[in-house]
């Protein structure tokens, strides 16, 4: 058995394993995936087989941000829809083994692209059909009646956007290190501006290319094998999801180590093909979409701030953090200038 990672306990998770996920062919040894800032992640293996182990954050959590409980549910009910997901073996909340609750599941082959350097080399036409197919499985994931896969009751739809602008609100306060002015006119002026709601559905909370894996074979027509990273999702207006992957593209290598440059890899669907596809296979209007941008902008200065302060308080796992809180001063100006555009 390799030497214990932080947050996860080898000796204990071993221990508990036989009688929740199955017979171990000999002793866990674990990996610590690089590139999370979130949730931690961990590539674990018996020797034999492989399997990835999720678990919240070390230190201060932000309420409801890392449940692993909701990310188990929603992966498992989605398992024989058309959006791809990873099998999923075990949930265990029992603090005395990790520490935190955490779940199992399969360890599914592919490439989270996050740099256009790492996907360029593809070529222009697969970027594109990869590209394409990112929007499809949105749109997928979009359509499905939450009830039909037993998530009826895995949200409150009704009132979804405010309690967006609200909750994020809340986040930011509980990670306050720093006055951040830019922050405090974008909540007023997305409180303000709450636009009637899409149609309710299954948002995943965080949807972009490196948050999906791409088996980038042409023989097998580079397909996208899993939609990972549902620790934010639930029910409500998706058109949220749009906005927030629209955001990314948008910001681009400008907010340092906050986003990816993905979408500057030749092929890449531009904003415009982005937003017909989705509403040809989505069908939702999308009149309103610069608030849903300036919500998307909040959101995700809200997320960061709070890595921002677990950083300040030494409670990160791995590189990379030292320049997340500069991040968000081009984020709150995307936001505003979203909702003036």
């Amino acid at each position: 058995m390799t030497q214990d990672l932080p947050g996860l306990d080898l000796t204990a998770l071993t221990a508990w394993w036989p009688d929740h996920v199955g017979p171990l062919a000999g002793g866990l040894s674990a990996t610590l995936i690089a590139g999370g800032k979130s949730n931690l992640t961990y590539q674990v293996t018996d020797g034999a087989r492989g399997w990835i182990v999720r678990r919240p954050p070390l230190g201060h959590v932000l309420a409801t941000a890392h449940d692993m409980a909701r990310e188990y549910r929603v992966m498992t009910a989605l398992r024989d829809t058309e959006v791809p997901v990873p099998t999923t073996y075990a949930l265990c909340e029992d603090l005395a083994i990790l520490g935190a609750p955490f779940y199992v599941m399969d360890r599914v082959e592919g490439t989270p692209y996050r740099l256009a350097e790492e996907l360029a080399p593809l070529g222009a036409e697969r970027v594109r059909a990869i590209t394409t197919r990112l929007v499809d499985t949105l749109a997928a994931l979009h359509r499905i009646d939450p009830v039909s896969v037993g998530l009826g009751d895995f949200g409150r739809a009704e009132g979804f956007l405010a309690r967006q602008v609200a909750r994020w609100k809340k986040q930011l306060d509980a990670s306050h290190s720093r006055d951040l002015p830019a922050a405090e006119e974008l909540y007023a002026r997305l409180s303000a501006g709450v636009p009637p709601e899409s149609a309710p559905g299954i948002v995943h909370g965080d949807y972009r290319l490196d948050n999906v894996l791409i088996d980038a074979t042409p023989e097998r027509g580079d397909r996208l094998t899993a939609v990972l990273d549902w620790e934010m999702a639930t029910l409500g207006d998706p058109l949220t999801d749009l906005a927030l992957m629209l955001l990314y593209q948008r910001l681009g290598a400008a907010a340092g180590a906050l986003v990816s440059d993905v979408a500057a890899a030749p092929g890449y669907l531009t904003e415009d093909e982005i937003l017909t596809r989705y509403a040809a296979g989505g069908g939702r209007d999308l009149t309103h979409f610069g608030f849903y941008l300036g919500l998307a902008a909040f959101k995700l200065a809200a997320i960061l701030e709070g890595i921002h302060y677990r950083y300040l308080q030494g409670q990160t796992v791995g590189p990379g953090f030292d320049h997340i809180g500069e991040a968000i001063h081009p984020l709150l100006a995307a936001g505003l200038d979203a909702l003036d555009n």
